[in-house]
């Protein structure tokens, strides 16, 4: 009898050196916008539903909701309390619809994805502390204040010597080198300023 070899398992396919995952933003998850509205949703329910429980059981229905139904069927539409009421429902809504369809989470920049499976962020603030540092490393440097936004590094430094376009041109060489080091999805583009330091008296 002859035995058949077992075929040899498929070797696992590793992923091609150079693709990456699209980064997409990170999504907030805007917990207290959700919950108060869960929170008026469910108390306007529950008090709607108890007055109609009390009045099929032969009660008397609450007075708001007898002064909302008169208030309705007889105060015109063009009244400032019912345009007030309706403006004030729409920005609601408004409100509601800009915080579902937009991401939030600003401060967070997403990094390039290497992995399907992984995302990764970086805080601003971390972002504008690294390249702060790459900033203090450039000779002529006194201080540097950084400012990092999704589309762009506003860096602003104060040299006390060297020629002023020597150190912006190292600053924006060290800078470029630092955004790249980052590995965010969309680097931001570096602005650098450079000037020398107040005088005194």
């Amino acid at each position: 009898m002859t035995t058949t070899p077992a075929p040899a398992p498929a070797p696992a396919r590793e992923e091609e050196p150079g693709t990456t995952a699209p980064a997409r933003r990170f999504w907030a998850v805007r917990r207290a916008p959700a919950a108060l509205l869960a929170a008026v949703v469910l108390g306007g329910a529950g008090l709607l539903l108890y007055d109609v429980a009390a009045v099929r059981a032969d009660h008397s229905a609450m007075a708001w909701r007898k002064e909302t139904a008169e208030g309705l069927a007889t105060r015109p539409l063009d009244s400032t309390w019912v345009m007030a009421g309706a403006s004030l429902a729409a920005l609601i809504g408004l409100w509601l619809l800009f915080l579902a369809l937009t991401p939030g989470l600003r401060s967070v920049l997403p990094m390039r994805r290497d992995h399907p499976d992984v995302r990764a962020g970086l805080d601003r603030k971390a972002a504008a502390l690294i390249l702060r540092d790459r900033a203090m490393e450039v000779s002529g440097v006194q201080s540097a204040k950084v400012r990092v936004r999704r589309s762009k590094a506003a860096v602003r430094a104060v040299s006390h010597f060297r020629d002023l376009d020597e150190v912006r041109t190292d600053l924006e060489r060290a800078v470029t080198t630092g955004i790249d080091e980052l590995g965010l999805a969309h680097p931001p583009a570096p602005k650098v300023r450079v000037a020398r330091p107040p005088r005194k008296g």
